[in-house]
């Protein structure tokens, strides 16, 4: 069954812009999309990032998005998706208050979804 959420994703190419879209969300597919993945949750949200990211971009967006959240990592490259985090470690809609704090950071409108 095809699960469709909210994913913000966030290029290593500072030329590829952020987006905020529904995606389908399985594993398999993220996979499919963006290579082998590891994922890092941090309260309501996580963020899947390449697992292998030699000779990657680095993500400096990214990057920055995880600094102003208070995680510090050496350093993130290849395309970075958050997405929410429910019971039982499901996949939600990425949180809005993320998306808001992406939007102010890279001076963006992030308005290809609708927010409650």
């Amino acid at each position: 069954m095809i699960r469709k959420c909210i994913a913000l994703v966030i290029p290593a190419r500072l030329s590829d812009e952020v987006t905020a879209n529904r995606q389908d969300v399985r594993h398999g597919t993220l996979e499919a999309l963006y290579g082998q993945l590891d994922c890092i949750v941090n309260g309501d949200w996580q963020v899947y990032l390449r697992a292998d990211s030699r000779n990657l971009h680095p993500n400096v967006r990214a990057g920055q998005l995880l600094r102003e959240t208070g995680l510090y990592l050496p350093e993130v490259a290849g395309t970075a998706v958050y997405l929410g985090r429910a019971e039982h470690g499901w996949d939600t809609d990425a949180p809005t208050h993320l998306i808001r704090l992406a939007e102010k950071l890279f001076d963006t409108r992030l308005a290809a979804v609708e927010f409650v």
